[in-house]
């Protein structure tokens, strides 16, 4: 996938949500079909050697890449969602945001330990949902996890978040 492709369909919405913040909306990526098929594709060559068993999308943006990957790699799909939008038993992280705490949980039997999980998300700013989903997964006694994002935010410094033997990759750095 041609960076700069990505880089021209992306749209950007300066002073969103609050003033002094530019948002990066990858929406503008999803909806056309050669950015599309071209994350998907690039995504599968990434990880198509690893023995992925299952690929966990955060909630909500994590969840459209995510489950067109699984689908591609012949894995199972998770959803990490927050409280209150799963029907089964779930276990939970609760993590640090900058203004408060947020949580996010996975079905208790989403996750075993032969499972070779890939996490995805559409955007890697600060790290901390991921970081905790991540949490969540080691907690479920997962073989191995790898950490993936569309984009990074480079000055953020959201590879901190997480212990430096996991993989963290991502198609774009802004």
């Amino acid at each position: 996938m041609n960076k700069e492709t990505l880089k021209k369909n992306l749209r950007e919405i300066p002073d969103f949500p609050k003033p002094g913040i530019l948002f990066y909306d990858v929406t503008t990526l999803f909806k056309n079909p050669e950015c599309l098929q071209g994350m998907i594709n690039e995504l599968y060559e990434i990880y198509k050697d690893k023995g992925i068993t299952k690929v966990v999308g955060i909630e909500s943006r994590g969840f459209i890449l995510g489950g067109a990957l699984a689908a591609r790699l012949g894995a199972g799909f998770v959803m990490a969602r927050k409280p209150g939008k799963l029907p089964a038993e779930t276990i939970e992280e609760t993590y640090d945001k900058e203004y408060g705490t947020d949580t996010i949980q996975i079905h208790k039997d989403a996750i075993g330990k032969d499972d070779v999980v890939l996490l995805h998300d559409d955007l890697l700013a600060t790290g901390g949902t991921m970081a905790a989903t991540y949490r969540l997964v080691e907690r479920c006694g997962a073989k191995q996890a790898f950490v993936n994002f569309v984009i990074e935010l480079k000055g953020l410094d959201g590879r901190k978040a997480f212990p430096e033997n996991v993989e963290v990759t991502t198609l774009l750095q802004l």
